[in-house]
């Protein structure tokens, strides 16, 4: 009954903007709509207007490339929304421009070509040095920004669909040449609003705002089958001032995952995440709910993660980073968590995620302090939690108060509940009990401000 209440809530939000507005303001919910405001268009046009058909069949790449290079080279006072109205439209990638709306009415269907051949490459990101899966370049997103302002993607729960299934067969032939595609991407982008839209079936990552700031992410749906490969739902990557809230995700991969770069690459670009709120998300995934890492080589702070329902999840809330990644992780703020049936309930890891290469610099240790984690319970977790930090970069600050993870009774081999190694902090009614290194009492303790 409690997981039926979760959805249906979840559910209930992903309304018409409008409507979704009056709720909010009705329940005083604390949201992010003030980051960035949305944006009233007076020019308005439609994907009819430039020979866009809804057949299923027809290709609109042109349709969709022409209406976007009417909106940029007009530039029309305080820009112009582009509606695309019910039917499915069938196209190849195209890029966004500054100022403007793209809008998706009910039943409108933006759907990408499964011709891998026509995909266009772009270059890797600097602050990877090389494509995440592979060597080299890598295909451009289906839905692709860069160097834009003032862009925002929304309407009445229309439908972006990757059709992911003709990339996941390469990754598992391992005939791949490049890393796959994501569905959306912002690059070197700012005042961004993505909300009320189903992204579905991404090649790879669903959305990747990287290098942005003041970007938005609400009542969205994100789905992709549990063995789909890769397919992070929401993925902030070196980027400042994110709001992600009120979506439901059910992704292959980590429901949300804050990134900063990747080994040497990440460290000479030097820019972390920061300022990062996700909250009230409910979601499943065989890996993460909530992730910071594994690439944090930029750095990660001021993370707050409230109000998350977690079920059927590989690791309810990970910290993951791993030697040669350098960066420093800090105040991260993780409070009211509900998890239920899951490998582990809280990993924070310095052991986690591979190398881009082998010039990663082995003394290149991640710091990982000041964490807090707070009123989270749940049930069927079958190891409440594994701290791992490293020998020559211990975890510091790390803080556990209210936190409630029974084990699955009906699990026919558990490990030990806690499991720690490299660590300090403190812990307040914390249970199972936890481990030795983290059970002292927060009187004194850095941890002490916090409870």
């Amino acid at each position: 009954m409690l997981r039926f209440l979760v959805l249906l809530c979840i559910f209930s939000t992903v309304l018409p903007l409008w409507n979704l507005e009056k709720r909010v303001a009705a329940e005083d919910l604390i949201t992010c709509s003030g980051i960035v405001p949305m944006r009233h268009r007076n020019d308005k046009i439609s994907i009819t207007d430039f020979g866009g058909v809804g057949d299923g069949k027809t290709s609109n790449t042109k349709a969709f490339r022409e209406a976007i290079y009417r909106i940029q080279h007009l530039r029309r006072r305080g820009g112009t929304l582009l509606y695309v109205p019910p039917g499915v439209y069938l196209t190849e990638t195209f890029n966004l421009t500054s100022h403007m709306t793209l809008y998706l009415a009910r039943g409108a269907v933006i759907k990408a070509s499964q011709d891998t051949q026509n995909w266009p490459l772009i270059a890797p990101l600097p602050s990877y040095g090389r494509g995440r899966e592979l060597p080299g370049g890598r295909y451009m997103s289906f839905i692709h920004g860069y160097g834009l302002r003032d862009v925002v993607i929304t309407g009445e729960n229309g439908t972006i669909d990757g059709q992911g299934d003709v990339w996941w067969n390469m990754w598992r032939q391992r005939t791949l040449q490049f890393t796959r595609p994501n569905l959306i991407e912002f690059m070197n982008s700012r005042e961004i609003i993505i909300s009320n839209v189903i992204f579905r079936n991404s090649p790879f990552w669903n959305i990747h705002p990287v290098y942005c700031s003041n970007v938005v992410i609400r009542y969205v749906t994100i789905l992709a089958p549990a063995d789909s490969p890769n397919t992070d739902g929401i993925d902030p990557d070196s980027s400042s001032n994110v709001c992600i809230e009120d979506s439901y995700i059910a992704t292959g991969d980590d429901l949300v995952a804050v990134k900063s770069g990747w080994d040497e690459y990440g460290i000479a670009y030097g820019r972390p995440s920061s300022d990062i709120t996700i909250r009230r998300i409910t979601g499943s995934s065989p890996f993460s709910g909530i992730a910071i890492g594994s690439e944090t080589s930029g750095g990660v702070e001021n993370v707050l993660a409230e109000h998350i329902s977690l079920f059927n999840v590989g690791v309810g809330i990970h910290v993951k980073t791993n030697i040669g990644r350098g960066g420093l992780i800090r105040n991260i703020t993780v409070s009211d968590v509900y998890i239920e049936n899951a490998r582990k309930g809280i990993k924070i890891a310095g052991d986690v995620g591979g190398h881009p290469d082998e010039r990663y610099d082995p003394n290149a240790l991640p710091v990982v302090k000041d964490v807090i984690i707070t009123n989270v319970w749940g049930v069927k977790v079958l190891q409440a939690g594994l701290i791992k930090g490293l020998k020559s970069s211990p975890f510091t600050g790390i803080c556990l108060s209210d936190i409630n993870l029974p084990g699955d009774t009906q699990a026919k081999r558990s490990p030990p509940p806690w499991s720690c190694s490299d660590v300090s902090g403190a812990t307040h009614q914390v249970s199972p009990w936890p481990c030795s290194e983290l059970s002292r009492s927060v009187q004194g303790n850095s941890c002490s401000s916090h409870f």
